[in-house]
């Protein structure tokens, strides 16, 4: 139950930070978030099915492809609305709408079939301790902390990384110190298209796809970044773990249909507690809108 939670845990973890830091710097609630896991996922299965991808080497792929693709929707659909007074409610509307546009144009173009990628070394096991432990799954907790403690060496330890962290802050500040927040807001969005191309990419190792299975994650990244604080990447991390042993623990010790159930009690008594969220600040996530 351990490990099977500390699995599961990483990679809601991997799937939780694009939102999270979206959210925690620019205070855009990117409800397309999970249509963005579907694609890289898709990315992935096709690179794997029609010119044998091993699926860990797609992943640089899906993600410049997502980063790319993150960059273009911040450019044309957001980054107008932005400047509005009620960006906020226009920027729900407008990211819903992209899910469900993304969605059925993948099941226009691909179908609605599940499809999986399946590797040939999915068979194999290492033993840690008196548990056997999937390689596969072994290597998507290895990528995801990877990818997301590269991440928090990006921001903490680059210029750009710190102009995204100063303008969460305080954006205004920001721009008085010659920080330009539009082109920041655009690379923040871009970065976390890309770790969702990541996430569905590892996602679709595990899981079979299908166009319309990326919501039910928006939803998990959303309770696993609330409940590790907005815009905190080791809060992030944690939170995927608490949830990971939380949904495992109940599946086990209640029932599999009690998973989601567990994990919003777990989050309702955290946010009591601590209404920052775990590692949260007070400033990530505030919804503002001068």
């Amino acid at each position: 139950m351990l490990v099977n939670g500390l699995l599961l845990g990483g990679l809601y973890a991997l799937v939780a930070v694009g939102l999270s830091l979206v959210w925690g710097i620019t205070n855009i609630i990117n409800f397309a978030h999970g249509g963005m896991i579907m694609l890289g996922a898709y990315v992935t299965f096709w690179l794997f099915h029609l010119y044998g991808v091993d699926p860990f080497l797609s992943l640089p792929v899906s993600m410049v492809m997502m980063f790319f693709f993150g960059l273009a929707v911040h450019r044309t659909l957001l980054h107008s609305v932005l400047k509005r007074a009620d960006f906020v409610f226009s920027v729900l509307l407008l990211t819903f709408a992209l899910e469900m546009f993304l969605s059925n144009a993948a099941a226009l173009a691909w179908t609605a079939d599940f499809r999986s990628v399946t590797v040939s070394y999915a068979g194999t096991s290492v033993a840690i301790g008196p548990v056997f432990v999937p390689v596969v799954d072994l290597a998507v907790l290895v990528t995801a902390i990877v990818l997301i403690l590269g991440l928090w060496l990006y921001l903490t330890g680059t210029k750009t990384g710190q102009a995204i962290l100063a303008t969460g802050l305080d954006a205004e500040a920001a721009k008085m110190m010659g920080i330009e927040v539009d082109r920041i807001y655009a690379v923040t969005f871009a970065i976390g298209s890309a770790l969702a191309g990541a996430a569905g990419s590892l996602l679709a190792i595990l899981t079979a796809v299908n166009p319309y299975f990326g919501g039910a994650y928006t939803f998990r990244a959303a309770l696993v970044g609330i409940l590790g604080g907005l815009g905190s990447i080791p809060g992030v991390l944690l939170g995927g773990i608490v949830v990971g042993m939380a949904e495992t623990a109940g599946s086990v010790l209640i029932a599999p249909a009690y998973r989601l159930f567990v994990s919003f009690v777990l989050l309702v008594v955290i946010l009591i507690v601590r209404p920052t969220g775990l590692l949260g600040s007070a400033f990530f996530g505030r919804m503002e809108s001068e």
